[in-house]
């Protein structure tokens, strides 16, 4: 079977080659894993946590060395590679603090002498994780899990494997038992391997063919799953939106990752009496924004992770295109070394182009022109997707309201979407099943199990 090479999005150069695991390998992780559990799960909490404390302290103090390999392997802009090694640090120290609320056992008035819920882990859990945000999405699954008594195995994108191999060591580097935490290397074969042995559950990060796949795969064994696919998020601009703040946020929310993010906006909605205007100062914005080498600071957008990439959303530009949208700046590739793309933005769209159809996991923008905040809502819902969503107004009350109405799993009012430790993240529809992060993410890998004890001591006295 040949290597598995990682390359740098910015250069179209090899970095490292690694050696596919077999299935019998596979197999025998997992087999490791679950004698892991049998000591982990009966560590105390805090103890857990320790660890959990510990391996923050690993991140901030390795965060320039894991920022600069995200950046290479994936083309991350280094400033963002750096906030994700510190956000990665922050979920460690939240469920450290935290853990032991979430999972104390809750006590359920009844007629019984006591009766109460308890909380515990469920066993060998595998994620299967992508390469957009290579720490993040690892750690978010991995601390709650592991906190919870969980053992992990990842099966990381093979785009990422140098972050699957240094996520591995942290875990080492902060003490962890040996095998609690623990990585596979190789392509879809090894994941869904890894989803066919001895595991009790499975997180997947990933398309929705993927999560098919594997709930499929997990759904034979009665395994345990959480999804997290993809969105199609969409930016509601109301005519009593502050436009020079909201469009300088727009251009964040789709040019963050250079627009490869489950939850970047997708979709700009926007109310026609302000139209024109937002589309103005969108366009702006988006010009002002740096294309260069994504180790260089100054740089806010890298280039696509693969040249695939890149030809795909070339396809939705060039579709919209022919079907008359307006390109109002960018829709070329770059002429330089790599897989650069010109943040893209695109008015007079319609439901047929791929554009507003599909997911665009890169740096373009359909602009859609409603006539009032009853039209906005629907054609926010109009999306086979449910993942996060904004809406920008001036009056809070409004915001609040029509964020009831929208149909995802988040919604910002003011405020770009962002995955946070203390909040429930997640979505319907096809964007997913399940919740990551917060109490609730924490008890997605657990045993929610009821104790009811009767008192039968009278009864004895009485015979």
């Amino acid at each position: 079977m040949p290597k598995i090479e990682t390359i740098n999005p910015s250069t179209g150069k090899v970095i490292a080659a690694y050696d596919n695991e077999s299935p019998e390998q596979v197999s025998r992780k997992v087999k490791a894993a679950r004698e892991a559990f049998s000591k982990w799960k009966k560590l105390d909490i805090a103890e857990r946590a320790e660890y959990m404390r510990r391996l923050g302290r690993v991140m901030r103090k390795n965060r320039e060395e894991y920022a600069r390999l995200v950046t290479e392997e994936m083309g991350k802009p280094i400033r963002q590679s750096l906030a994700e090694i510190e956000k990665c640090a922050w979920v460690c120290d939240y469920y450290a603090e935290r853990a032991e609320v979430f999972l104390r056992d809750e006590i359920i008035p009844t007629e019984f002498r006591k009766s109460f819920v308890s909380f515990e882990p469920l066993g060998v859990v595998a994620c299967i994780m992508p390469w957009n945000f290579p720490f993040w999405q690892v750690m978010r699954f991995a601390v709650p899990a592991l906190t919870a008594g969980n053992v992990g195995v990842l099966k990381h994108s093979s785009i990422c494997l140098g972050s699957a191999m240094k996520l591995e060591q942290a875990f080492r580097d902060a003490g962890f038992p040996e095998n609690v935490f623990q990585s596979v290397i190789g392509d879809y074969r090894a994941g869904e391997a890894l989803v066919q042995a001895g595991i009790d559950a499975v997180s997947v990060t990933g398309s929705v063919n993927t999560g098919k796949r594997v709930a499929e795969l997990a759904s034979q064994g009665l395994k345990k799953f959480v999804l997290e696919l993809g969105g199609s998020d969409p930016f509601v601009v109301l005519e009593d939106a502050d436009l020079n703040q909201t469009a300088y946020m727009a251009t964040q929310s789709r040019l963050l990752n250079t627009g490869q993010s489950c939850i970047a906006a997708k979709r700009f909605i926007v109310v026609k009496e302000v139209a024109d205007k937002f589309t103005k100062l969108f366009v702006e914005n988006t010009q002002a924004e740096v294309i260069g080498d994504p180790l260089d600071s100054k740089t806010t957008v890298g280039p696509l992770v693969r040249d695939s990439q890149r030809q795909a959303l070339a396809k939705q530009v060039d579709d919209a295109r022919d079907k008359g949208g307006s390109v109002l700046t960018g829709g070329q590739p770059v002429k330089r070394d790599g897989f650069f793309y010109e943040p893209t933005i695109i008015s007079n769209v319609n439901h047929e182009m791929e554009v507003v159809r599909e997911e665009v996991f890169g740096p373009a923008a359909p602009v859609i022109v409603v006539n009032n905040e009853e039209e906005a809502i629907r054609e926010a819902n109009n999306s086979e997707f449910g993942l996060g969503a904004s809406i920008w107004t001036n009056n809070i009350e409004r915001g609040i309201r029509l964020a009831r109405q929208i149909e995802s799993g988040i919604v910002s009012v003011n405020e770009m979407v962002k995955s946070d430790p203390r909040l429930p993240f997640g979505g319907i529809k096809k964007s997913g099943i399940g919740r990551e992060l917060s109490e609730f993410g924490i008890r997605e890998f657990v045993n929610i199990k009821s104790i009811v004890v009767k008192d039968i001591t009278s009864k004895l006295l009485v015979e």
